[in-house]
């Protein structure tokens, strides 16, 4: 029999997530462009130094899913997480493209969103949360199986213009 985990230390969790919420806002709103509303932070400044920005914001997802994990966020929402910190860096792969979706997809921002929804014990997850998760894995699922059926398709069409 285990037993029982050990209570939460929630003074320590409190701490953790004001500094995670400050950093966030950090490197996702800290400016604004003037005249309107579109804001972006220290992640679209960092993504203009080469190799930099792939490491830093995924780093910093890493830090809000350790906490999130250590707080005993439903294990849905944590998926939900890890989806938003993956786009987040393979958006950040692609040259020049990365610096403007990080102005749009503030990913750090919504995972604190979603820590400190879920934080304290008992706060269910959202029917949301499960089909985010269900349609991410359908389309990666599918785009594993797309290339598979159509070398299967140009297999069978070689061998039938080949007897």
């Amino acid at each position: 029999m285990t037993p029982p985990p050990p209570p939460p230390d929630v003074e320590a969790d409190d701490r953790w997530l004001a500094r995670l919420r400050e950093w966030s806002w950090l490197l996702d709103q800290a400016f604004r462009v003037p005249g309107t509303n579109v804001r972006f932070g220290w992640d679209v400044i960092v993504g203009l130094v080469p190799g930099l920005a792939e490491l830093s914001s995924p780093a910093f997802g890493i830090l809000i899913l350790m906490q999130a994990y250590r707080m005993r966020v439903p294990r849905i929402v944590q998926a939900r997480m890890v989806i938003n910190a993956v786009i987040d860096a393979l958006l950040g792969l692609v040259p020049g493209v990365g610096n403007v979706a990080d102005v749009f997809w503030k990913a750090n921002s919504w995972n604190m969103r979603l820590l400190e929804r879920h934080a304290r014990p008992g706060v269910p997850h959202s029917r949301f949360d499960a089909i985010v998760v269900g349609t991410f894995v359908g389309l990666v699922v599918l785009a594993a199986l797309i290339p598979i059926l159509l070398l299967a398709w140009i297999a069978t069409w070689l061998y039938g213009w080949l007897t």
